[in-house]
C-alpha cells in the first residue's frame, strides 16, 4: 500500500510537486454541449379509455404533477458538415391530472401521457475506427461485436415545472401529432391510448431545463498523485430503528429556506434546431 494515502476531499490541495507519475485513462471527454429552457404551451395529453371518460364529463381541470418518465434518443451525423451531428429527442412525460365534475366536488385524479420532440445540433468529431472490446461474457464463437465510433449523446432533464392546463373541445387543437409510443409505457398506463374516441382534449404546458452533451471515449496523460484511499470503514446498519433514525441529523434546511436565490443565470450557447 502506498505511503501517501490521499482522499478526494483533499484534492483542492494537491500540488504538482506531489505528483507522482504521468499514467494514460481512457475516459470519456465532452466535445460540445448546450443547455435549454423550453416553454411546452398546449401539449395534448393522451389518455387510456376510463380517464378518457372522466375528463369527458369534467368541467375543468388543473395540472397536479409532471415526471419525465423516459426520453428516446437518436444520434444522426449532419450532411455536408463533418464532424457534426444532429441529436434528436423525444420526452415522454407522465402527467397527473384534477379533473373537476363540477365547481364544488372534489377532484377525481386521472394520469395521462404528455409528448415532445426536439433536436439539437453538436459537433462530436470525426472517427473512422471500430471499437472492438472484451467483457466478462464471451461472444459467440469467441468473437466480439464492434461498436461504430460514434460519439454518446448524454441528455440531462431537470424535474419539470408543472404550469397550466386545460379543456378543449376534440379536434380544436391543430397539432395534434401522432407519436409511436414504446410498449413499455403503454404497459405503465395499463392500456392503449385513445386516440379518436374522444369529446374533450387537455392540454398543459410544461417548462423543461435540459443540457444535451455530445462524448466520445479518448486516451487522455493526466498526472497522478497517487491512489484514492477511502478512510472510513463500512459499518452494518443496525438493527435497532430508533437507534439508526438518533444517527440522522436534524433536516435545518428542510425548515427554512433560503434568503436570497442564486443571481446566476443560465448560458445559452446552444445551437438548437426546435422541431
Amino acid at each position: 500500500m502506498p505511503d501517501n494515502i490521499i482522499t478526494p476531499d483533499e484534492g483542492e490541495n494537491l500540488r504538482l510537486d506531489r505528483v507522482r507519475e504521468a499514467v494514460c485513462i481512457n475516459a470519456p471527454r465532452i466535445y460540445d454541449s448546450c443547455s435549454d429552457k423550453d416553454c411546452l404551451e398546449d401539449l395534448p395529453v393522451m389518455l387510456t379509455k376510463p380517464g378518457q371518460c372522466l375528463i369527458d364529463k369534467a368541467t375543468s381541470v388543473r395540472l397536479n404533477t409532471v415526471n419525465v418518465c423516459n426520453v428516446a434518443v437518436s444520434l444522426q451525423p449532419v450532411p455536408f458538415h463533418n464532424g457534426f451531428y444532429a441529436v434528436d429527442m423525444t420526452f415522454y412525460f407522465d402527467v397527473g391530472l384534477d379533473a373537476f365534475m363540477t365547481p364544488n366536488a372534489l377532484p377525481m385524479p386521472v394520469k395521462g401521457l404528455a409528448v415532445f420532440s426536439k433536436r439539437a445540433v453538436l459537433f462530436g468529431s470525426e472517427g473512422s475506427v471500430k471499437v472492438y472490446t472484451s467483457d466478462c461474457a464471451e461472444a459467440p464463437e469467441g468473437l466480439s461485436t464492434p461498436s461504430q465510433n460514434c460519439p454518446k449523446a448524454v441528455v440531462q432533464v431537470a424535474e419539470p415545472v408543472a404550469l397550466s392546463a386545460r379543456l378543449e373541445k376534440h379536434g380544436g387543437h391543430c397539432h395534434m401529432t401522432p407519436y409511436r409510443i414504446p410498449e413499455s409505457i403503454i404497459r405503465r398506463y395499463g392500456g392503449e391510448f385513445v386516440q379518436n374516441e374522444s369529446e374533450k382534449d387537455v392540454l398543459v404546458s410544461i417548462g423543461m431545463f435540459t443540457i444535451v452533451q455530445l462524448e466520445r471515449d479518448v486516451q487522455m496523460l493526466i498526472p497522478a498523485y497517487d491512489f484514492c484511499m477511502p478512510r472510513k470503514e463500512c459499518v452494518a446498519s443496525s438493527e435497532d430503528p430508533c437507534e439508526l433514525f438518533s444517527s440522522i441529523d436534524f433536516p435545518t434546511n428542510e425548515f427554512f429556506p433560503k434568503d436570497h436565490p442564486t443571481d446566476k443565470k443560465p448560458h445559452h450557447g446552444c445551437s438548437a434546431a426546435k422541431e
